[in-house]
């Protein structure tokens, strides 16, 4: 490649996954949205002051408090995931759907006194709620320009100022290194620490040549859940107290196929490459809940609620390969070996108040507010010693406090019920970060139907948000001016749940 004078500017920023526990990862396993029964997700998940569902087991466990017998469910889930991207002023969009299981749990009355104080019932309780669906298919496309340029003039500007030598040690550059070893990017020549690509200053050709057709394709697969086990109290008929031992799993695999592609006549003689990210998490963390529900008269009740931070241990394996294609049915190919990482995640506290109203056996009101603040998510190390201190200065820099509203409602006539609910999820992010504009409205609905010791019940909630996701992103020229190359898409994500609970009820 020819020599030339440049000065290239450093990295900003990465693609979204690049590289392992970010500010996403934090977000990501901090973040509840309450998925359960079918009657829990067609009020809403506004339960905090209600009880009476194996659901709130996860959100306020005094709401055990308030069954008066034994109870079985089960909670089969078919989940929706709908994408719709822009990229270049070109629209793609892409779906999948998933059947899994949303909860099952089990009350068992352990003491049911006929009495008007004191301890009235004390309940046992045990329920899987997932907690948050991972599941997620995104198609990005479009054609590249010179505001956009390429991946590979990325990997070039962040490879610059090391040698090939460096690359290949560097715990950092492992992708720049691949497309090394490909010559997707190479050095220029007569200098080991300068690099370009295949689009731009490949041999004597000087000028750039773009409007290849960029495409990337995100799949996700996965879902945080947790396993609750409850005890909880019913004094008076005025005070309900209740203890939950969460314990939570996480089982995420997701994967981004980045494409490029071009039927022009490129001095380099390359016509595609396709680069592959694999990452895949698994974990087990531990939290306490603590709740509350006081009915200072009949019809009113007034719920609070407290979620320790959940303690979580990680274990992360990450994997990336290369493929790229020249004219004359030349195929080189190049992969990293998988790598191990071992750390632990510590989500914020949650607190919760809800007040819900109960006008006689007629219908239900229930609204609640939800408090967390995300930029209190921390790594730390499992026994490595890693240094995770950027990191979290990372997550305070870029998440804040959130506050969430629900509000659920229940009308009866005879044997069957009506729901419906809306919930807001406040933004994450904050002002100033490219995602502040993040936040989430779920709309919900459903329908039961119940005779003394048998229930059925039907629900659906559907959860929309926007998005802009950066597929590369660096400075291209020197302070004090510098030419900052993004290559974004903005998303509008919709997912929609469908629920069925089937459910029992013995010790009358």
């Amino acid at each position: 490649m020819k020599k030339l004078n440049l000065i290239i500017g450093i990295m900003l920023s990465v693609a979204t996954g690049t590289f392992s526990q970010n500010v996403d990862d934090a977000l990501r396993y901090s973040q509840v949205f309450y998925n359960g029964t079918a009657r829990f997700m067609s009020m809403g998940g506004a339960f905090t002051a209600l009880g009476g569902d194996l659901s709130t087991l996860s959100q306020n466990p005094a709401g055990l408090g308030v069954f008066r017998s034994s109870e079985i469910s089960i909670s089969p889930l078919l989940f929706h995931y709908k994408s719709l991207t822009n990229f270049n002023n070109n629209n793609s969009k892409d779906y999948l759907y998933n059947f899994t299981l949303g909860q099952a749990g089990i009350v068992l009355n352990l003491i049911n006194k006929n009495s008007e104080s004191g301890l009235i019932n004390l309940n046992f309780g045990y329920s899987f709620n997932r907690t948050n669906n991972l599941n997620q298919s995104i198609i990005i496309k479009g054609i590249s320009n010179n505001y956009t340029r390429s991946m590979a003039d990325y990997w070039a500007f962040i490879s610059n100022g090391h040698t090939k030598a460096v690359l290949a040690k560097s715990d950092t550059l492992f992708d720049a290194y691949l497309a090394n070893q490909v010559f997707v990017i190479d050095t220029l020549s007569g200098v080991s620490n300068l690099y370009g690509t295949i689009y731009s200053y490949w041999g004597d050709s000087l000028p750039s040549i773009y409007g290849q057709t960029i495409k990337r394709i995100i799949t996700s697969d996965g879902y945080t859940g947790e396993h609750a086990i409850s005890i909880a109290g019913n004094f008076s008929n005025k005070l309900f107290l209740g203890l939950t031992l969460g314990i939570s799993k996480i089982s995420y695999e997701s994967k981004y196929e980045h494409l490029e592609a071009t039927d022009k006549d490129l001095p380099s003689q390359y016509t595609d490459f396709v680069y592959n990210y694999y990452f895949s998490d698994k974990g087990t963390g531990y939290s306490l809940k603590l709740g509350a529900i006081f009915k200072p008269i009949e019809p009113l009740r007034i719920g609070l609620a407290f979620h320790s931070p959940t303690y979580y241990r990680i274990v992360e394996y990450v994997h990336d390969d290369i493929t790229a294609h020249q004219k004359g049915s030349y195929i080189k190919t190049a992969s990293n070996n998988p790598t191990r990482y071992s750390y632990a995640l510590t989500t914020p506290f949650r607190a919760i108040v809800g007040v819900a109203y109960q006008l006689k056996k007629l219908a239900v009101f229930s609204v609640e507010y939800e408090f967390a603040d995300y930029g209190m998510a921390k790594f730390s190390e499992t026994g490595d010693n890693f240094d995770y201190s950027g990191k979290n200065d990372s997550i305070k820099s870029a998440l804040g406090s959130v506050h969430n509203f629900r509000i659920g409602t229940e009308v009866r006539l005879g044997r069957f019920y009506f729901r419906g609910g809306y919930g807001h999820y406040g933004k994450a992010f904050k002002r100033g970060d490219i995602n502040d504009n993040i936040d989430y409205d779920s709309f919900s609905a459903g329908i039961g139907f119940r005779e003394q010791n048998v229930f059925i019940d039907f629900g659906y909630s559907g959860l929309i948000n926007p998005q802009k996701y950066i597929l590369y992103q660096y400075e291209s020229d020197p302070d004090p001016d510098p030419n900052v190359i993004t290559a974004m898409s903005s998303m509008s994500i919709h997912r929609n749940m469908f629920a069925v609970t089937f459910g029992y009820k013995f010790g009358y």
